[in-house]
């Protein structure tokens, strides 16, 4: 079943590219036709495209990897804030900042100096330091928040990259590329979708077709994270039902080790003296 269709789509107005003065020619295969100067995207292919990608986001989801969403545009980052913290993975929607993925061990260090501020705050040491002091850290700590708060959890690199407007997002894109972390993308008719594994053709400016498309795309991730919380669930359940089966047998042998010890420790009979 598809997770998305025709109408949904169409009614999102994610089939509206761009000028065609604007137009990257690398999107040929996607676009349908062309209205008022404006191209307009192959609906039918961008359905396809989100059902392949959220296939294979669910799939990440249940082998536990995480995907990173960047989407920095105004008119997307609450949107994409409210979705993606929803399924609990990581995302960026402010400043990309540059070499997060090329220079991760840098970005770790930014955010261990974020826990160090809050280990001061919670083991009393704010009540030694000035007033001037606490302001300058708790400054500090606000401008880490915004900018790495998202990624406070993500301990190593990302599986993948869920990029929404690649061509804003082209730092992203090109660390990702570099790196070979696959990319996911909204990709509209003014972007290159060369760089892009898995191209979603869509309008991403408007609001409601980025929604339409993190809509099912975490939806996807939520039932990958569902089956694996499940499959542990079963395999909790079949080694407590093995433990049942083998504890039998353990006693058992206890039983036995325990009367050979006591057998050891037992002492020996003294030997009757001569007549």
């Amino acid at each position: 079943m598809s997770r998305t269709n025709f109408e949904q789509l169409l009614e999102a107005g994610c089939h509206f590219g761009h000028l065609r003065r604007k137009w990257n020619p690398a999107m040929a295969p996607y676009i349908f036709m062309e209205r008022n100067g404006i191209h307009i995207i192959d609906l039918n292919k961008t359905v396809e495209a989100i059902d392949q990608a959220a296939e294979v986001l669910k799939k990440m989801a249940r082998d536990g990897k995480k995907i990173l969403f960047v989407g920095t545009k105004k008119q997307v980052k609450d949107l994409v804030a409210a979705k993606v913290s929803e399924v609990g993975m990581p995302y960026v929607i402010e400043r990309w900042p540059g070499g997060m993925l090329t220079n991760f061990p840098t970005i770790r260090k930014a955010v261990k100096k974020m826990a160090t501020i809050d280990k001061l705050t919670s083991d009393g040491t704010y009540s030694n330091l000035s007033k001037r002091e606490i302001l300058q850290i708790t400054r500090q700590r606000a401008k880490l928040e915004k900018n790495l708060g998202s990624i406070a959890d993500l301990s190593r690199l990302p599986a993948a990259l869920f990029v929404i407007d690649v061509l804003k997002e082209n730092i992203a894109v090109r660390e990702a590329n570099r790196l070979g972390i696959p990319v996911f993308g909204i990709v509209d008719t003014n972007s290159n979708p060369d760089e892009i594994d898995y191209v979603i053709p869509a309008n991403d400016d408007a609001t409601k077709s980025v929604d339409a498309i993190l809509t099912a795309c975490c939806a996807a991730i939520q039932e990958g994270l569902d089956e694996r919380k499940a499959e542990k669930g079963d395999e909790a359940a079949e080694a407590e039902q093995e433990d049942k089966a083998e504890r039998p047998r353990r006693e058992r042998i206890r039983k036995v080790a325990k009367q050979a010890d006591s057998i050891d420790e037992a002492p020996a009979q003294e030997e009757a003296p001569e007549a």
